[in-house]
């Protein structure tokens, strides 16, 4: 698709109409290709990289003024992100763009859309000398004075379209010489673009199949297998009571539908107050909250009372789910949650090629055997002695000595007071 120009006599980018030529690499613009190459490339986060291009290219001559990437990601609940640099504004915009925005209609009319959906091959609007033009965004442009504008493609290899912008308050808009090093230097920004997208791709499916902690664990080098390390943590399990009669009632569809909202109301009490979800077992939960070695006891404390914290809000927040599900006539849900503190094995287990991330030991074992008596003793939370005396004045009292599976002796139980 050709280049979009608005007017459509007016200047194009370099390339002229239809396709833009492949790139020269002329000299004015091999300076910038190789800071991209060198300097650019240490920039190892995407705002970094757009605040430091802006700075270049003024410091290359180019009035630049106004600056954008949107880039596109591989996310469940994301569609891309924005980055919007200003020359005179010290911190970059940073914009998350969830799925579905493609069906909003100030994204359809804006010049982002031209280029990532319509697949034109780039667009200029010289806003001081045109009034005709079919994206509402040139207005607030204009009124901020900005007298020209581009935007070009960032096409990585596998053909996925990001998009540039630039933008100046220069009286008589960007020259040709200036365009040309913009055009010339894109192949080299696109190349470091798609490496550092790749880099918060591995970063963001980390975070959200293994969790924060153990993603930036895994990334840092910690992949073989037997590897990890000792951690004291508030251990966390949870139970949907009652899934294998609902999953014989519901439809596929329903039962999905019925766990993530199970899960969203359990798991994000336990994000909220800074746990970490390690893994969904079925219809449970593993989480941890983890306590820093040598942690003083005051230390140790906090974290279990965010963790009953955690216990509670997860509590309140099942009420509220199943008021609607009773409302709306569907069946009610029953949970379980185990709290204990204790130590625990954090690293790769499994077989050579296919590992998990998580932790194991005695202490995780019993917490899970506590949620196993939640339904027994009819009580929706359950914590160890361990985990109570490490937090006196807790609202927690003991149900006495029970008999815990794979545990020679009796376990004192604590429940909610």
């Amino acid at each position: 698709m050709p280049v979009r120009q608005y007017p459509p006599r007016s200047p194009a980018i370099p390339g002229e109409a239809s396709a833009p030529p492949p790139p020269t690499l002329e000299a004015v613009a091999a300076p910038t290709v190789q800071w991209l190459l060198t300097e650019g490339r240490r920039h190892m986060a995407l705002p970094d990289l757009v605040g430091a291009f802006g700075a270049h290219l003024r410091e290359r001559g180019v009035p630049l003024d106004r600056m954008t990437l949107h880039v596109g990601l591989l996310h469940p609940r994301l569609r891309g992100m924005t980055y919007i640099w200003y020359a005179d504004r010290p911190a970059i915009e940073t914009l998350q763009r969830e799925h579905g925005i493609e069906q909003n209609p100030e994204f359809r009319t804006s010049p982002i859309y031209t280029i990532m959906e319509e697949k034109a091959d780039g667009l200029r609007v010289p806003i001081a000398r045109v009034d005709q033009h079919p994206f509402p965004i040139i207005a607030e442009l204009k009124a901020d004075g900005i007298t020209d504008y581009t935007a070009m493609p960032l096409v990585f290899a596998s053909g996925r379209r990001n998009v540039a912008t630039f933008a100046t308050r220069a009286a008589d808009g960007f020259e040709t010489e200036a365009l040309t090093l913009v055009y010339d230097s894109l192949p080299a920004l696109t190349v470091l673009l798609e490496a550092l997208t790749l880099r918060l791709l591995a970063t963001d499916l980390l975070n959200i199949y293994v969790g924060p902690d153990a993603g930036a664990r895994i990334l840092s080098g910690d992949i073989r297998r037997g590897t990890g390390v000792t951690i004291t943590a508030v251990l966390w399990h949870c139970d949907l009571q009652g899934f294998t009669p609902l999953s014989e009632r519901l439809a596929l569809t329903e039962l999905i539908e019925t766990l993530n909202a199970y899960f969203e109301v359990m798991g994000g009490a336990v994000e909220n107050e800074g746990g970490e979800i390690l893994k969904f077992i079925g219809d449970a939960i593993l989480a941890i909250f983890p306590i820093p070695p040598g942690a003083a006891p005051q230390e140790v404390a906090r974290t279990c009372r965010r963790a009953l914290k955690a216990g509670q809000a997860a509590l309140a927040g099942m009420e509220t789910l199943n008021g609607a599900r009773g409302a709306a006539g569907r069946p009610l849900l029953g949970s379980g949650i185990a709290l204990h503190l204790g130590d625990a094995m954090y690293g790769n287990i499994g077989a050579p090629d296919r590992l998990d991330f998580t932790v194991i030991g005695p202490a995780v074992n019993l917490v899970s055997r506590l949620q196993g008596l939640t339904r027994r003793l009819q009580q929706p939370l359950l914590t160890s002695a361990t985990f109570a005396g490490a937090c006196p004045g807790l609202p927690l009292k003991s149900l006495g000595f029970q008999p815990v599976k794979g545990v020679a002796e009796p376990v004192e139980v604590f429940g909610l007071r």
